[in-house]
């Protein structure tokens, strides 16, 4: 967390131009250092907060997640949206509320969001840096990572703000 403050507080530290630069750099500052927390990132502000043990399904038994502060994946697209774009634009919700936000788009670039699932059930969410790849807050176990977009086999396409 503090390699995302230093980018956003320190004078000349990271050119921040836009949106688009300062919500990717915010994704690549958090990789490897913010835990999954299933619920995590719905507090009242976007950001790490301590998850929830409701409708859980994840492998590690007991649920850790009221006692991890992180993030899940839409916790996730929705704080680096807010670092990015200065407000909580995609606001509280899941994946499926954060769907209705957004324009489909056939031609992905980084900073556009991944989504997987179906139009009516939506599942995950990632934030697309190019090449195939995506900063991702996967599962229980792990830290928010990169992953190709081919990890999950139901890929919904992909959305801009």
């Amino acid at each position: 967390m503090v390699g995302v403050a230093a980018l956003l507080v320190i004078p000349g530290a990271v050119p921040v131009q836009d949106e688009l630069t300062r919500l990717l750099a915010a994704a690549y500052a958090i990789r490897g250092t913010i835990p999954y927390s299933w619920g995590g990132g719905h507090a009242a502000r976007p950001g790490p907060s301590l998850g929830t043990c409701a409708g859980y399904k994840g492998k590690i038994k007991p649920c850790p997640a009221k006692k991890t502060r992180g993030l899940d994946c839409s916790g996730l697209a929705r704080w680096v949206y807010h670092i990015g774009y200065g407000w909580d634009v995609l606001g509280p919700g899941n994946t499926d509320s954060h769907l209705k936000r957004l324009s489909k788009i056939s031609t992905p670039r980084p900073g556009d969001l991944v989504f997987y699932g179906t139009r009516k059930r939506t599942h995950h969410v990632g934030i697309y840096i190019g090449q195939g790849k995506m900063i991702n807050a996967y599962a229980t176990g792990t830290t928010v990572r990169v992953d190709d977009v081919k990890v999950l086999d139901d890929l919904l396409g992909y959305y801009r703000y």
